[in-house]
């Protein structure tokens, strides 16, 4: 059995999704635990994801046409693909042998010549293959991967099936691919009609999902873009949309049905145009409004992940931000740089978390921090 760390009362109800934090009048929010940065291969851009089958076997991916696996936690990686000329920007697993990864495609970014949009494997990524046939609009690539486990009743007994989609491309066109049985079949749905681009996808069961998008595939035109499927993907509706151009919805985290997130990138060149916001919504999707992150024209929000609806982190060009309130107050924690996509895992040791960008961080198990007095519950 493994040995755990005491928690104090307070940070046991925040573990266990029971009590939102509240920093006390006049008080310091708490501040991040510690990230540490993992021993992988150099690389000199952003890289895009990185997925966790559990706490021991992981993968990530970059746009050098990479794929690596660990097992053991991220202390030791092993290459698994090398394909140049593919960028890998999305990777999702159905479980440690059946798994999935996306290609940004061909005509965005230089020096990417292949146009297959989805590789797969079934032998825990020591082999890959092309993803076909693919019914519907064309696909010129994706940027993010959902993979959702729901219950459902198989001769009448209760099983457990797993739903797949993925969307793109950044800079267009918006397509969402979708597979109902487990990447045997997939279905590709044009959203031309409803966004330009698509960058991160999330369903919260089968039938209510939330994409990440941008109104214009020219990004100085563009406005942040969040739609909303009660459906199952059968149709969307626009919740929230940006007033200022120059700006697109990057990457999503729900940690409760009711609360979520979303990083809002601006990359207006006007200096005056300094304060970066995150979407945040407590009505499931309702209705967004928008909260301060940082008032810095230099900072760039990319990936973003809630373990509950007061404790997160948006990863950024300079490393992340954390909160303990929801959002009230963020504090800057180094986390490496440009931190594309954030995952946290609850282990018997408590909250493990991995951040990919420049680097692979980790974050080891939380359970001290969270018990800090300048945080009460209520």
């Amino acid at each position: 059995m493994n040995r755990r760390t005491r928690i104090a009362p307070a940070a046991l109800l925040l573990l266990l999704g029971c009590a939102t934090l509240k920093p006390a009048p006049s008080a310091v929010p708490v501040t991040s635990p510690t990230w540490t940065k993992l021993k992988t291969e150099p690389y000199r851009g952003k890289q895009d994801d990185i997925f966790f089958v559990d706490p021991l076997v992981g993968f990530y991916v970059n746009g050098a046409g990479r794929i690596y696996k660990t097992l053991d936690g991220g202390e030791t990686w092993t290459l698994k693909l090398s394909q140049p000329g593919t960028y890998f920007r999305t990777i999702g697993f159905l479980d440690a042998q059946n798994g999935f990864a996306g290609n940004i495609g061909t005509d965005y970014f230089p020096g990417v010549t292949d146009v297959t949009p989805l590789y797969q494997t079934h032998d825990g990524g020591e082999s890959w293959s092309k993803v076909e046939p693919l019914v519907g609009q064309p696909i010129k690539g994706l940027c993010a991967i959902d993979v959702l486990h729901v219950d459902f009743i198989n001769a009448g007994h209760l099983d457990k099936r797993s739903i797949i989609h993925a969307a793109g491309r950044v800079g267009g066109p918006a397509v969402l691919l979708s597979s109902f049985d487990e990447g045997k079949s997939w279905t590709v749905q044009d959203l031309s009609a409803q966004a330009a681009m698509i960058l991160d996808v999330k369903f919260l069961d089968s039938q209510k999902g939330f994409l990440c998008a941008g109104t214009q595939a020219d990004v100085d035109q563009s406005h942040a873009l969040v739609l909303m499927t009660l459906d199952g993907g059968k149709t969307w509706t626009k919740q929230y949309e940006s007033t200022r151009p120059f700006e697109t919805t990057w990457k999503c985290s729900f940690p409760s049905r009711e609360v979520g997130y979303a990083t809002v990138q601006n990359y207006d060149p006007d200096e005056m145009i300094a304060q970066r916001v995150v979407a945040k919504t407590i009505d499931g999707g309702q209705t967004w409004r928008e909260v301060p992150l940082v008032s810095d024209h230099k900072e760039q929000e990319f990936g973003i992940a809630f373990d509950t609806p007061s404790v997160g982190w948006v990863g950024a060009m300079s490393g992340g931000f954390f909160t303990s309130d929801g959002g009230a107050h963020f504090t800057h924690v180094d986390m490496g740089r440009a931190v594309n996509k954030i995952r946290l895992l609850r282990t018997p040791d408590g909250l493990v978390g991995y951040a990919i960008g420049t680097d692979v961080y980790k974050l080891l198990p939380v359970v001290e921090v969270l018990s800090s007095p300048a945080a009460k519950p209520h």
